[in-house]
């Protein structure tokens, strides 16, 4: 399978080659979740891909506790759904506390990991904290450890949610966290291989064909090889232009390499561009860097292919676009008509303001 061929797999099982009528919740399940260390840009995410989507749709998700931010794959915050955090948590965790001590090091002598999660435990589940409140509560233990480094400790060795109005539209607040169990009412499951087997079957209906690499860079869950060599029997394999062996559920569509692809504005981390080892299905290598930097990225024919921003608020929102190469006139065209249906969206409606558009 060449590049593009990879591309318009990607962009239809996205649902970015033509936005799909369902609910919120039913595409944030779809797509394994949405980063959203910033917490607005999940609205964006789902807007590119859904029709007729409200940022009422997403709060409301937030509100009833039916989606939460918590940290997942790769050990970042993810918006996924209330049923996905109890399933993968679990088969998260030893990831999360390996890469925890990663970036930590020698950051935390003498604390024992059991003991300072027993105590954060308590203090999240009485109450929504902010992980600085709860390491400085607990830290008289552990005097000769930073604040900041002990609740960068609990983030992973408590199974935690970030609750509203934390990542509530146009709402500004602290991230303030309770424990998973105390908002969803139980635990995380235990992790299972037939938790791990679904989690690479969901991965391959929402981003394949792709390789054992790819999943890995997604998840950042090792021992995969295993899981994949589990499932190979009920999936289909390819080649990629470099030899990689490619992945893939037997069911997912492969649309013709030649369908036109629309205009696409993403928000920053999106993991149609983070969730692969190899992105040349969908950002050329000199701009790699834009996707790991939160870049807002544009897609022109499917690739990225410029990026933008959004400054003021109300009727004085506006959107800049930035390309990355010339565009054509009718590429511009279309860049300005969706910049439009972004500006109105991201005004609530009070702004139907062109785009700038800079350049290259």
């Amino acid at each position: 399978m060449g590049a593009r061929a990879l591309n318009r797999a990607l962009l239809a099982r996205q649902h970015l080659l033509a936005r799909h009528s369902g609910r919120a919740l039913e595409m944030v399940e779809h797509l394994v979740g949405l980063q959203a260390q910033e917490p607005h840009e999940p609205y964006v995410g789902l807007w590119s891909r859904l029709r007729n989507f409200a940022p009422d749709d997403l709060c409301g998700l937030l509100e009833r506790r039916e989606a939460v931010r918590v940290l997942l794959m790769r050990r970042t915050l993810h918006l996924v759904s209330a049923r996905d955090v109890l399933a993968l948590r679990g088969l998260h965790d030893p990831m999360l506390v390996t890469r925890m001590r990663g970036t930590l090091g020698r950051r935390l002598p003498g604390v024992d990991e059991l003991e300072l999660a027993t105590a954060g435990t308590t203090v999240f589940a009485a109450a929504p904290r902010t992980l600085g409140e709860v390491a400085r509560t607990v830290g008289h233990r552990w005097p000769q450890v930073e604040p900041r480094d002990l609740g960068d400790a609990l983030s992973t060795l408590v199974p935690l949610v970030q609750v509203p109005p934390r990542g509530l539209w146009r709402q500004s607040a602290p991230a303030r966290n309770t424990t998973v169990e105390a908002w969803l009412g139980q635990p995380p499951a235990p992790p299972t291989p037939e938790a791990a087997e679904r989690l690479v079957l969901r991965y391959l209906a929402a981003y394949g064909p792709a390789a054992t690499a790819d999943i890995r860079a997604w998840s950042g869950l090792s021992g995969l090889p295993e899981v994949v060599q589990r499932l190979r029997p009920g999936l289909r394999t390819f080649r990629d232009e470099h030899g990689r062996t490619l992945l893939d559920v037997p069911d997912a569509p492969l649309p013709d390499p030649d369908i036109p692809a629309p205009v696409r504005y993403l928000p920053a981390f999106d993991n149609a561009v983070l969730g692969y080892d190899d992105r040349s299905r969908i950002i050329d290598a000199a701009d790699r860097g834009l996707s790991v930097q939160g870049a807002r990225v544009l897609l022109v024919d499917g690739r990225v292919a410029g990026t933008w921003t959004s400054g003021g608020e109300g009727s004085d929102l506006t959107v800049a676009v930035t390309p990355l190469r010339r565009l054509t006139a009718a590429e511009r065209a279309d860049v300005t008509d969706e910049g439009v249906r972004l500006t109105t969206f991201l005004s609530d409606g009070s702004s139907a303001r062109e785009p700038r558009t800079s350049e290259p």
